[in-house]
Order: C-alpha cells, then structure tokens, then sequence
C-alpha cells in the first residue's frame, strides 16, 4: 500500500469513497477517479484536489494513473462489472480491491470502534467520532455521511489509537474489517438483492460478531433477533432506551430540548446529556455511541456530554432546512431514511417535535429490489403522514423491474391524501401548495430541490408580508 502513489476510484462520488478520497489527499498521494454525475459532493472533492471525469472511456483516464506499478485502484460494488476502465484496469495487471478492503487495510493497525446495522449506524459512528475528537484521546474516523459539525466525512488525528469506522453490511463489506469494539444497532431485513433471506441477513451480521480482535468487545441492541458469535474472551454487552447493561434514565422533554441521563454498567450515573440534535431516536444513539467508548477505557465523561450537546448531525440525517419559531411556526426537513422502519421513526420523531401539526411527507423510493421486498411495510409508514407525495424512483444502481415503480407504494398507502409526481417536479408542486411541516425522505436526489424550495417559499413569504403591510398601511 506504501508504494501507491496514485489513486484511482471508481464511484468516486460516493460518500464511502469521499472519506478515502480524502484521506489519501492528507497523506500526499495523486487522487483521481470517475462518477457517473456531478453532485455536491463530487464538487466538493473536485475542489478539494480530486480530479473527476464523469466520462466512462478509458481514454478518460489521466496518463498519470496509467502505470500499474504506482497506482491502486479502488472502486465501489456499485460500479458494474462491465464498467470500461474497471475492465482495463483488470487487463492491464493493476492492483484493483473494493473500498471495503482498503478501509480494512487502512484501519489494521488501529483500534477500530465499527458501528454496524441496518439503520443508525452513520449517526451513532458519527457521535462517537465526536466524542472522541473532543477529548484528548482524538480518533480516525471514516464516516457514512458529511458532518456538519466539520463539513466532511473525515476526521484524522495523528496520535489516536482509535479509527471510528462506519460498518457497511451492502455486499459483506463489513466483513473486511477487524473490529475492536463492535456495535449492532439494528438488523431489520435490507439488501435482499443481496442476502435473499432474512436468515442469510442476520447470518452475516453474526459473522461480522465473529471478527473482534481478542480483548475486544461487542455491544449490541438488546431487541435483536441476532445470536452473535463473538470469539473467546469477548465479552458481548446490551444497550437500549429503556434496559440493558447502557440505557437512559430520568427522560426531560420541552422547549424544544432533550435530556436524560446515562445508566453505564458499573452502576455510576453519565448526567444531564442534552441532545445537540433532540429527536428521540438520538437517545438510544447516544446511549450506543457513549458505550462503545466507554469499553475503551477512553470515556472522558465531560468531553461526552459537551460533545452530545455541540454534535449538529450529519447532513441529511434529520436535517433542518428551516425551522420558525413559535407555535405556528412552518419547517422544512430533510432525511435520508430509505427503509421502512427508518421511515417510521423518523416520522414518529417528526410528530413528537410537532404535536397536532399537519405534516407533508415526500418520499423518493430508492431501489427496485427494495420497493419490490418492502412495499406494504414503506405504505404502512407513509400512511402516517397527514399528506403524501411520492416521486419516481431513484433507481442507482440497478435496471428497471417489471411492474415495480412508486405507484407499486403508492396503491398501497391507506390515507386518501396521497399523490405521484415526478422528481423533477417536486420543487413546483411544492411551490404550488400550502405545507405546515414538510419532511423529504429518501437515499435519492430529491435533496438537491431544497435550496430552490425554500428560496421560493422565502420569496413567497416576502411578497405575503409587504402585502399584508400595505394592507395595513
């Protein structure tokens, strides 16, 4: 790895590869790679000295990165098989591994706290990296989403034993990694293009328990269906809201704030964590993130409760796009969940903040295979917004199904208020309506809509009040 003076990623714009792509920068390499279409994301990186082509020819690729001797390859499962620079890499002798095997080299030589399952996993990761950055300890961390607190999805210490390592189950990848400390957080069935069986899911999580180095630890939700398998000698702890070895005590919720206290396996007491980011699904993330350190022996109490109250999120995970004050105060949402008990909490979150109010939801379904497995379950959630607009499909990676598409969702949501537009549309229907509390939802592109939708709705606020003042003039 040491002799690579060139890298090279395929999927370059996704947000796995984003944290290597920037770590390779730190340590001085040349990095380059493709996408197939420019995003925030990919800008950001451009800018930050990553050369892109969103041009699959091979022809594309810089006469720098074309000796095998001094350049790796990286690519994401995403990328096809056929893919025309994949294929000339292949041919042509270069080091090709999947960015999950290279995470796993990077992070060998650390300590790594790997935060796994279906959902939780990037806010939990992300807490704890953190935590850790704001104590002396410091850590690696290589996260699933763009902090806000940093406006990056990397954080390098030069002295920290620890890598905080955001634990991907899409295609195994966890399984490249040598965990010091586990965490399981959910195992709902996801990836069936995948795994093909709830059975074979759970197996690949209780393998992934299998990987702790000795004198690690596994720290695991407690109402999971997984029986884990960790190695002799490590010792497997719970956590939960409400029970298990980390949970929380003495819940205060109001004035837009929550705060609870920390109930940690030697009976001592971590008090008054005031959540940065107070929706209730936080509460359990916290508990997991606090416990992982805290089976490092590195939990500096204070820094921990600082850090929970300083930590904005990361984008696109329960993110504020505008927020009035007051009662009646209109907001705008945004949240990545793409599965159905994602969809569920995050709405169950959405109606605890905001009592009695009405709220929109947009969803953007993301996946073939995923709308096809879970459709009644993705109805089911919906159902419980007061109006839903679903947008076509974001397909990614995958080719089309026949007869699966949004109106396959769509047909099964029960609340009559409910309607199918096309993405591209979302940010003139919205314009065209009157919202009360509007949450977009989904893995997709719709997020892109949101500067314009409240920009329009800003300037319609605008032209309301000079006509109410001339009014009243």
């Amino acid at each position: 790895m040491k002799n690579f003076q060139n890298i090279y990623f395929l999927g370059a714009g996704g947000i796995g590869m984003a944290a290597l792509e920037r770590y390779y920068l730190s340590r001085g390499c040349r990095v380059a790679g493709y996408d197939r279409t420019p995003t925030e994301l990919t800008h950001a990186l451009e800018n930050e000295g990553v050369a892109i082509t969103y041009d699959s020819a091979v022809d594309q690729i810089p006469q720098e990165m074309r000796d095998p001797a001094n350049t790796l390859v990286v690519y994401t499962p995403a990328v096809p098989q056929d893919h025309p620079q994949l294929q000339y890499f292949r041919d042509n002798g270069f080091e090709v591994l999947k960015r999950a095997a290279v995470l796993g080299l990077i992070t060998h030589d650390y300590k790594g706290l790997c935060f796994s399952g279906t959902h939780g996993k990037t806010t939990t990761s992300s807490m704890a990296a953190h935590i850790l950055h704001c104590s002396k300890v410091g850590c690696n961390a290589f996260l699933g989403g763009i902090l806000r607190n940093y406006n990056s999805n990397l954080i390098l210490s030069a002295t920290s034993p620890y890598s905080v390592i955001e634990a991907d189950e899409y295609d195994r990848s966890f399984h490249q990694l040598r965990p010091y400390v586990a965490v399981v957080t959910a195992t709902d069935p996801d990836h069936l293009d995948i795994y093909g069986t709830e059975e074979a899911y759970l197996e690949s999580f209780a393998h992934f328990t299998e990987l702790i180095q000795p004198g690690g630890a596994l720290l695991v939700h407690e109402d999971l269906k997984l029986v884990p398998r960790p190695p002799k000698g490590v010792k497997t702890w719970t956590y939960s809201r409400d029970h298990g070895d980390f949970h929380a005590q003495n819940i205060r919720r109001g004035n837009g704030e929550i705060i609870f206290d920390i109930a940690l396996p030697d009976g001592s007491v971590l008090q008054d964590i005031n959540l940065g980011v107070p929706v209730e699904i936080n509460i359990e993330n916290a508990i997991a993130a606090v416990g992982a350190i805290y089976l490092t022996g590195d939990l500096d109490r204070d820094a921990a409760r600082e850090a929970l109250k300083s930590f904005q999120g990361p984008k696109r995970r329960f993110e504020f796009w505008l927020k009035e004050p007051g009662d009646h105060g209109k907001a705008i949402i945004d949240d990545y969940a793409h599965h159905p008990d994602e969809l569920k909490a995050s709405i169950a979150s959405v109606r605890a903040l905001y009592p009695g109010r009405h709220l929109t939801v947009v969803f953007q379904p993301h996946l073939y295979s995923r709308t096809r497995d879970f459709a009644p379950q993705f109805a089911e959630a919906l159902s419980q917004a007061d109006r839903v607009i679903l947008t076509s499909l974001y397909p990614a990676r995958e080719v089309p199904i026949p007869g699966i598409s949004s109106k396959t969702i769509l047909d099964l949501i029960k609340n009559p208020n409910k309607e199918l537009i096309l993405s591209e549309d979302l940010t003139e229907t919205i314009k065209n309506t009157t919202f009360d509390i509007l949450m977009t939802m989904g893995a997709g592109n719709i997020c892109d809509q949101l500067p314009q939708i409240v920009a329009n709705y800003k300037a319609q606020l605008g032209i309301n009040q000079n006509a109410t003042s001339a009014l009243t003039k």
